[in-house]
């Protein structure tokens, strides 16, 4: 079940896929933005100042990976005058996942502990590293934290960082985060706590991204 859970992974933050040929959509209405291939949440909410969590919130979004171009979401509040969410008018089908190249980004560890979970890119899009709860969580790279909180359940207290337009890191299962959406945040820099957040043991799940696909940390990690 928790396998399961993981598989709907962020994200939230993922790089979206489409097809090649895309139907003709109507425009938007008032409140809401019409996805386009390419798009991120993350951009979508820098584009709308608003924040990740908050599209989370109003649109729902359980499996944020799921979203596609021509797809709806609202990026303000909902009041009582406002129009009600329309459905979708169209889903692009779905794609077998080619399997990602291997990662030319240099990381530095977030914990130092044993690796208990190793990244397959089906139900562990990741790595788990075991750790005593309260111990630094520390940034792999340098970037910007595009998501800070816990809107994903099998995730708990979770955080993402974007570094430049390619690549993002995910840290979840922290017992508390200590940077804000927006923040720039340094290699090395502490940005959480490690706990058990949406987990049954102290550890750290994390994942790697170029582009909106998995690949394995390890490839990117030095040894231990």
């Amino acid at each position: 079940m928790y396998s399961l859970l993981r598989r709907c992974s962020l994200l939230l933050i993922m790089l979206m896929t489409a097809c090649s040929t895309l139907p003709d959509y109507p425009p938007a209405p008032a409140g809401f933005y019409r996805v386009q291939p390419g798009d991120t949440l993350y951009r979508i909410a820098v584009k709308h100042r608003q924040s990740v969590g908050n599209l989370v919130n109003w649109n729902q979004l359980k499996d944020p990976s799921s979203i596609n171009a021509g797809q709806l979401l609202r990026i303000s509040p909902q009041n009582s005058s406002g129009p009600s969410q329309p459905r979708p008018t169209a889903k692009p089908a779905p794609t077998t996942p080619s399997r990602p190249a291997a990662s030319s980004i240099a990381l530095q560890w977030p914990v130092r502990g044993v690796v208990i979970g190793k990244f397959n890119g089906n139900n562990n899009k990741g790595i788990d590293i075991a750790g005593k709860e309260g111990e630094p969580v520390r940034a792999a790279a340098g970037g910007t934290v595009a998501y800070a909180g816990k809107g994903i359940r099998a995730y708990g207290n979770l955080l993402i960082i974007k570094h430049g337009n390619d690549y993002l890191t995910a840290y979840a299962h922290n017992q508390t985060l200590l940077v804000k959406e927006g923040q720039t945040v340094q290699a090395g820099q502490q940005i959480a706590t490690l706990g058990h957040s949406g987990s049954s043991r102290d550890m750290l799940h994390f994942e790697l991204r170029r582009q909106g696909k998995a690949i394995d940390p390890l490839s990117a990690l030095p040894a231990q």
